[in-house]
């Protein structure tokens, strides 16, 4: 006998509106302490911005599940747990959002290919100008940098992975 890997269970209830709005906003607020805190012992910052690939990924799987507003107050908590001049992130996620936005003004339907360049693009642009933000422009971090954008963008799709099955599990009343 042979048992099925779907989790299908159409009678579990689904969770509280307000935990199942919930869920997003930790699972981004989560991603920036995560990279805040693991024990990583480097010379180099090759930790990708696990808040920041959460946040795309939401944006880009689940439309609705955070507000146009909400890049503001969860990069103000990156930058707070980060280390990065206060109001990058703010700015930097905000003007995020505002590009996909005006992406998906242009592109009616997107499939996976198109939501990971998106993301790729966003990455690349927060790290770059978060990068000039942060240091002077004497310093020598270009190649750590893009080991960085690299790793980030190749994380994208497990982090797709994740947010669908955080998704599935918070039920359609969210």
């Amino acid at each position: 006998m042979s048992r099925s890997t779907i989790d299908y269970r159409p009678f579990e209830p689904p969770l509280p509106p307000g935990r199942a709005r919930a869920v997003p906003w930790m699972s981004v607020l989560g991603g920036s302490a995560l990279t805040a805190v693991l024990p990583v012992v480097a010379s180099l910052a090759l930790v990708p911005p696990l808040g920041l690939l959460m946040l795309l990924t939401w944006r880009l799987l689940a439309r609705f599940a955070l507000r146009p507003w909400a890049a503001a107050p969860l990069g103000l908590f990156d930058d707070l747990v980060s280390g990065q001049p206060l109001g990058s992130a703010v700015l930097l996620w905000s003007l995020c959002f505002i590009a996909i936005d005006l992406i998906e003004q242009r592109l009616v339907f997107r499939d996976f290919w198109q939501d990971w360049l998106i993301a790729s693009g966003a990455l690349a642009f927060c790290l770059t100008v978060g990068r000039w933000i942060a240091l002077p422009l004497g310093a020598h971090v270009d190649p750590v940098l893009l080991a960085q954008i690299m790793i980030a963008v190749m994380l994208f799709p497990l982090s797709v992975r994740f947010v669908a099955w955080i998704d599935r599990k918070r039920g359609p009343a969210a």
